[in-house]
């Protein structure tokens, strides 16, 4: 069939619109295929379970440690320094033999006071004698009552003389146990002011000092308003110090200190132009970690305690709506979620309020991931102490 001009022109025209539609078709099904297969899988983040613990009401002080005894060890006889059986810095026992001074004069002393003390003996046991004998005769008239008068006077002085005898002994017998300087009790050791060689005295400073490391005192002061409170809420308890509390340190490090404390001293007066009770703790401290005057953070906490939240230091950020965290939910899907914290404790936060155990809070991947967004959670363990993230299989 022949056509014409026109009606092929035509047929062209619609040829040429169902092919560009068919090519405009195939473009876009392409298009969508490649966006469907490059679309990126949902970033992987590690994750923690909430876990809930007993924690009570708190509060920290700061506070000084203060040795539980402390004593100048002095010289108390005159002589010189010849031995000395300790290393500065060094822990010694008590009874522990630590200085001696020269005791050749002091045992040439104590020689001559047993002489002296023999020869009084032997005075008095001859007086004694002299005595006995002049009160047999002195009833047959063979001795006046003068002379036995004078024999009684002689027995006196001469069992006084023992008596006097017998203190110089001892007084040379200390003196000589002056001259061997020992630990009264075991602690550390410290600088030795005196060397060997020196003469020392009673008016001679101090030798060295010796502290006791164990235990440890913790001082700290208690405003007067909260002291005032703290017996109110314990009127049955006569002293405040038997209070049922737990007390715990942190070290100037940071770290918690592994024993727990008790409250041995409550000061019977408000401080003077401070406001303040000084109050003071005790601390086992039996490999000598805690030394004095450390400036520490004591941290007393109630014994009636309620189960909370600890999250991660690592899973907390803040925005202007204040402190929050990334949830994972039960579809994988993140939120934000606003909190409120309590007190540290060490690598942890204690969660008031916002956040209940067993929730999925992000620890690792946070600057991935956006709230709304889809993740793969990867379930890791956190160390409470420590702060280090490692894998469940790890443990």
């Amino acid at each position: 069939m022949n056509l014409s001009n026109k009606q092929l022109s035509w047929t062209r025209q619609l040829t040429m619109c169902a092919l560009v539609g068919l090519t405009f078709t195939l473009i876009t099904a392409c298009e969508k295929s490649s966006t469907e297969n490059t679309q990126s899988p949902a970033p992987a983040v590690s994750v923690y379970k909430v876990k809930a613990q007993p924690v009570g009401a708190y509060r920290e002080f700061v506070a000084r440690t203060v040795a539980s005894k402390e004593v100048n060890l002095k010289a108390r006889v005159e002589g010189e320094l010849i031995e000395r059986h300790f290393d500065e810095g060094s822990v010694v026992e008590k009874g522990q033999l630590l200085l001696v001074i020269d005791p050749a004069a002091y045992k040439a002393s104590l020689d001559s006071a047993k002489a002296d003390l023999a020869s009084k003996l032997a005075g008095a046991e001859s007086a004694a004698k002299d005595l006995k004998r002049g009160r047999e005769v002195a009833g047959d008239g063979y001795i006046s009552q003068a002379d036995l008068d004078k024999l009684v006077t002689n027995e006196s002085q001469a069992k006084a003389a023992v008596d006097v005898a017998k203190a110089a002994l001892e007084k040379a017998e200390l003196n000589l146990s002056y001259t061997q300087i020992t630990a009264p009790f075991s602690g550390r050791i410290g600088k030795v002011n005196y060397s060997v060689g020196n003469v020392v005295s009673p008016g001679s400073n101090a030798l060295a000092t010796l502290t006791a490391m164990d235990p440890m005192y913790v001082s700290f002061q208690v405003e007067e308003s909260e002291f005032i409170s703290y017996l109110q809420q314990n009127k049955s308890i006569k002293n405040p110090q038997d209070v049922p509390i737990d007390i715990s340190l942190r070290l100037p490090n940071n770290s918690q200190y592994s024993e727990k404390g008790k409250l041995t001293y409550t000061d019977t007066k408000i401080e003077s132009g401070m406001g303040t009770v000084e109050m003071r703790a005790e601390f086992s401290n039996p490999d000598g970690i805690i030394l004095p005057g450390l400036f520490v953070t004591l941290i007393i906490e109630g014994q009636d305690k309620q189960s909370l939240a600890l999250v991660p230091q690592a899973a907390v950020q803040e925005s202007q709506q204040g402190k929050f965290v990334l949830v994972v939910d039960s579809d994988n899907t993140v939120a934000q979620r606003i909190v409120k914290l309590g007190r540290r404790m060490n690598a942890m936060w204690v969660v008031e309020s916002g956040l209940q155990a067993g929730e999925q809070v992000i620890i690792e991947g946070l600057q991935k991931v956006r709230a709304g967004v889809k993740v793969q959670p990867i379930e890791k363990t956190v160390n409470h102490s420590t702060g280090v993230v490692t894998d469940l299989s790890e443990q």
